[in-house]
């Protein structure tokens, strides 16, 4: 992994939980979609997006989004490495299947994982 992308990945984290941690679920969402996209072919740091997420939804009341996340925790341990729909954020109210468009920010940190 290039350093790039490993600090953008580890910031989103960050951010994320520090969010979490102020009970601010609603601006962790957007880092932890951030840290979704960046992170999906691997394995841990997905599933680890995929459970922030489930605390988000926690925190935020929103049962479906809690509910989504657990069988994409399981998907993202088991499928990373295979397939994954790029650019997908993760979240309940999009098919865990579709493919999304990324930002030309992010698809420059992926591009330079690839080299």
């Amino acid at each position: 992994m290039n350093i790039a992308l490993r600090i953008a990945i580890d910031e989103s984290f960050f951010r994320a939980r520090k969010a979490l941690n102020e009970e601010a679920p609603t601006e962790a969402f957007p880092w932890l979609e951030r840290a979704h996209i960046l992170s999906q072919r691997m394995p841990v740091l997905h599933a680890q997006s995929h459970w922030l997420m489930l605390r988000a939804g926690w925190q935020v009341r929103d049962f479906r989004e809690v509910l989504s996340q657990v069988p994409r925790i399981m998907a993202a341990l088991l499928f990373s490495k295979l397939w994954v729909p790029r650019g997908n954020t993760g979240r309940a109210s999009v098919s865990a299947f579709s493919s999304m468009p990324i930002s030309p920010e992010l698809q420059r940190l992926l591009e330079g994982d690839e080299e």
